[in-house]
């Protein structure tokens, strides 16, 4: 389950919160001071930009740890006027609100993995890889991206998610405890605790350990979908309201879950193969977020960095009274 940090950026003041934030957590995840300072630069252009052309939006810190390594990932969503000409904003001494021009620019070579996705007239996304130190963890068959994040006024996600590696496949569990609040995340605790423990489970057996690991608290909705990029092939188990798609060019397919509760109810698990072929994207949400959303809607999203997805599909379509589980997993074997 990975800690994420959202601070919202409103003005100027907020600049400064995001960059402390974002310092403080490079130095707890062991960062060499040059890195704390291109942390530090990043933040600090990122919430700018924010303020100077959309006035609201949020900066979102996230943790990776992919061994040897240990990084931070940034997140800097708004939905203000967006970015016309993606070629000529990435240039330095471009600029539309009077500054020197060099943040965007600058951010693209201090950073091994920078992605963009902006439309005119609905706002602008973008991601940020920065590590601790020089040695980069090698790229896998699978990329990851999630946003995990509690219900606005607690302290505490009820929502979890956690990858794990086993073989030939990646097997990711979703987990949303009923309601929010630290019970909830009690049970979300519980159930990737279990699966942590189980790193090898396939889909349904997960769901019927998390059923047993949940019996002594609230419960939960949950699935799980393991994945064999090189074999180009998955599989999924869900119980309760916990939505799952997988994208590929044109092609889309609703995963399904059967009713229940996990550590409560379940009287039907099953389990689904279906296809992941390169370039498909597996995408899950927890009902934080709407299922009222089309692919079609983001012309060229699919086909950025999943945790650009995943931001973005954040950004315009969490329903802001729960807490918001979002996790996309894209296939690039052979890529």
């Amino acid at each position: 389950m990975t800690s994420q940090v959202l601070i919202q950026i409103d003005d100027r003041s907020q600049v400064g919160e995001a960059r402390r934030v974002a310092t403080q957590m490079a130095a707890t995840l062991g960062f060499e001071e040059t890195q704390r300072g291109k942390v530090a630069l990043a933040v600090t252009e990122a919430a700018t930009n924010i303020v100077k052309h959309a006035r609201h939006g949020k900066i979102i810190l996230a943790p990776l740890m992919r061994a040897p390594a240990a990084g931070l990932e940034i997140l800097a969503l708004d939905r203000g006027p967006g970015i016309v000409n993606l070629g000529a904003s990435l240039r330095d001494g471009y600029s539309t609100a009077g500054s020197m021009g060099a943040g965007l620019g600058a951010l693209s070579r201090i950073s091994p993995s920078f992605d963009l996705y902006s439309q005119p007239g609905q706002g602008t996304a973008l991601r940020l890889e920065m590590w601790g130190n020089s040695t980069e963890p090698a790229a896998d068959d699978v990329e990851v991206g999630a946003v995990c994040l509690p219900m606005r006024g607690e302290e505490v996600a009820g929502d979890g998610w956690l990858l794990q590696p086993s073989g030939d496949y990646r097997t990711v569990l979703m987990i949303d405890g009923l309601g929010h609040g630290p019970n909830a995340a009690i049970a979300a605790r519980a159930a990737t605790e279990a699966f942590a423990a189980h790193p090898s489970a396939p889909p349904a057996a997960l769901m019927q350990i998390c059923h047993s690991a949940l019996a002594a608290t609230r419960g939960a909705a949950g699935a799980a979908a393991r994945v064999a990029p090189t074999k180009l092939r998955g599989s999924f188990a869900g119980v309760g309201n916990i939505a799952c798609r997988v994208e590929s060019g044109d092609e889309r397919r609703q995963l399904v879950s059967h009713s229940g509760t996990l550590g409560h109810v379940m009287r039907r698990v099953q389990e689904f193969e279906f296809d992941f072929p390169a370039g498909a994207l597996l995408i899950l949400h927890s009902d934080g977020l709407t299922s009222h959303w089309a692919s079609a809607d983001y012309p060229g999203l699919m086909a950025r960095h999943a945790g650009l997805i995943a931001g973005v599909l954040y950004r315009d379509h969490e329903r802001g009274r729960d807490d918001v589980t979002v996790v996309v997993l894209k296939n690039k074997a052979n890529a």
